[in-house]
């Protein structure tokens, strides 16, 4: 055997073993594609452009009924099917293969929550169970709240926090003061209000009020640039302090 033949031999070789290194088999295939749910995401991305499967084919040259496959995983995509439905609805092809987000559900037991009073004051006129306690960075902060007849020792204060709240009574009769409004709930009544107003509640008969509270953070202004002041070259320059912020309302139950 010649030196050309045997290195010729070689590198046929060692192509062939490429080859199948880079070969995958088509279970190994399937459970990746099954696992990344992919069919799934191509389904989630259709649904949210209320576009049909007919006008995804449309789009992507693929047929209705393939895709329908597809979405439902009886079918394995190439890479140039997915790239083109990643190319309908502005997705780079990696969008198919990242992992997704855990989803996020937390149950709030009822003999597992925490009753506490009202605060900032001797005689609470309620007391509030935090019903997201076990849910973290959350959006919102959803209570039930029952309030209670008054007394002599007991007035309502006043409170206000950035974003907006939102009331539904469940029973009893509820007063709500927002600014300079006043206004009595009955059960099923429901009010949504922006929270930075100064507002009070305060039970309006003879048995207690329960209801469930939710309120909406609001995410703090962007700073705006300090405008350019005169220098003084006796006093110096005067910065502008932003007015402090507070977040109150129910207190957050941790």
């Amino acid at each position: 055997m010649s030196y050309l033949e045997g290195w010729m031999k070689e590198s046929a070789a060692v192509k062939s073993e490429e080859t199948q290194k880079t070969q995958v088999d088509p279970e190994t295939a399937e459970r990746f594609i099954a696992e990344k749910r992919i069919g799934e995401r191509i389904k989630r991305l259709r649904l949210k452009k209320s576009m049909g499967l007919v006008e995804l084919g449309k789009h992507t040259g693929l047929s209705a009924s393939f895709l329908s496959q597809l979405e439902t995983g009886r079918v394995v995509p190439t890479l140039r099917n997915l790239s083109r439905i990643a190319m309908v609805f502005s997705k780079d092809l990696s969008y198919f293969f990242e992992s997704e987000p855990n989803s996020l559900c937390r149950i709030h037991r009822r003999n597992e929550r925490v009753r506490l009073p009202q605060t900032g004051v001797n005689v609470p006129t309620y007391h509030f169970e935090s019903l997201g306690y076990m849910v973290p960075d959350r959006h919102m902060d959803p209570y039930f709240a029952e309030f209670i007849p008054l007394t002599k020792e007991m007035e309502p204060k006043a409170h206000m926090h950035p974003g907006f709240e939102f009331l539904y009574l469940l029973d009893g009769d509820l007063e709500i003061r927002h600014g300079d409004q006043v206004c009595t709930l009955e059960p099923g009544d429901a009010i949504y209000f922006d929270a930075s107003t100064p507002h009070s509640y305060q039970c309006a008969g003879k048995k207690p009020a329960g209801a469930i509270i939710v309120t909406m953070h609001q995410a703090p202004p962007v700073a705006q640039p300090a405008p350019v002041r005169a220098f003084n070259p006796a006093t110096g320059p005067r910065p502008v302090m932003p007015p402090p912020q507070s977040r109150s309302g129910m207190p957050e139950a941790r």
